[in-house]
């Protein structure tokens, strides 16, 4: 069973910085995509950022390109979103979610920026 637990949200100042961390369980980078999502009140879930199976390749948000970045550590089974000069705008709940065969869902993390 594929597992995710996302951490790392917490309250910051626009422009601060932030690190979301993915721990994965269940499988493996090659066999799955792992991407981040995020949901604002009162709006749909929106992708933020994806990092195909195998990583061979990261695809970003226009709105978070630049100041985003997806990474793994296969080591560690764990993916990450480092986040840099936060907006007010990027405050939501950040999901990460598993594509193989079906979408797997950690619960979410919030980040809340200040402005």
């Amino acid at each position: 069973e594929v597992q995710l637990q996302a951490s790392g949200g917490g309250l910051v100042q626009a422009g601060g910085s932030l690190r979301l961390s993915c721990a994965v369980s269940g499988t493996t980078f090659e066999d799955a995509a792992i991407g981040w999502f995020r949901q604002a009140p009162g709006k749909e879930r929106e992708g933020v950022s994806k990092i195909s199976s195998s990583a061979r390749s990261t695809s970003y948000a226009d709105s978070v390109k630049g100041r985003f970045t997806i990474s793994i550590d296969n080591a560690k089974n764990t993916v990450y979103l480092q986040m840099n000069s936060l907006k007010p705008e990027d405050t939501a709940v950040y999901y990460c979610n598993a594509r193989r065969n079906g979408d797997y869902w950690g619960q979410g993390t919030q980040v809340t920026v200040s402005s």
